[in-house]
């Protein structure tokens, strides 16, 4: 199974867009995640319309329609895995084990806010964020996520949108 992980695309702003990467990618799942700040109904729209299923949870940014459609966490059951999801990691220091510990029995928690990727394994349990593929921020570059999960096991790769 092939699941795409977004965050952070605070879509529509202008004329800003998802890049083709990131859609052809999008695409070719099988499970479309977005760990929050979709920002606009229209935009989570968009994101049903390539296909396949999408789950989402609802970012700081998001209107209060997002808000009220949208958990604030999740739990996605992904090949029989399950992968916890919340948009705000809280702070920085202590933030892998306080995630492990919200989302027990998860192999993976994803989580936004920052838009800086992170791809750590922490006691068994991957810790993921995406980045943006839209709003690069303080990271190197706009990113997004992949995971393949086979046989309960998850490999994630994240996935530099500059270069496609």
């Amino acid at each position: 199974m092939l699941v795409a992980v977004i965050a952070d695309t605070h879509l529509p702003r202008g004329s800003r867009r998802l890049p083709d990467a990131c859609v052809e990618r999008l695409r070719r799942a099988d499970l479309i995640l977005h760990a929050g700040d979709l920002v606009s109904f229209a935009f989570l729209d968009e994101l049903h319309s390539l296909g396949p299923p999408v789950a989402a949870v609802y970012g700081n940014m998001d209107t209060p329609e997002l808000k009220l459609l949208l958990p604030k966490e999740h739990v996605v059951e992904a090949e029989a895995t399950l992968i916890g999801m919340v948009h705000i990691g809280g702070p920085r220091v202590g933030r892998e084990a306080r995630l492990v510990a919200r989302f027990p029995g998860c192999s993976a928690i994803v989580y936004g806010h920052t838009h800086v990727p992170q791809v750590d394994e922490v006691d068994g349990v991957w810790v993921l964020n995406p980045g943006s593929p839209t709003e690069r921020r303080r990271a190197p570059t706009r990113s997004m996520l992949e995971l393949r999960i086979e046989n309960g096991k998850i490999e994630p790769l994240l996935v530099d949108l500059a270069r496609g």
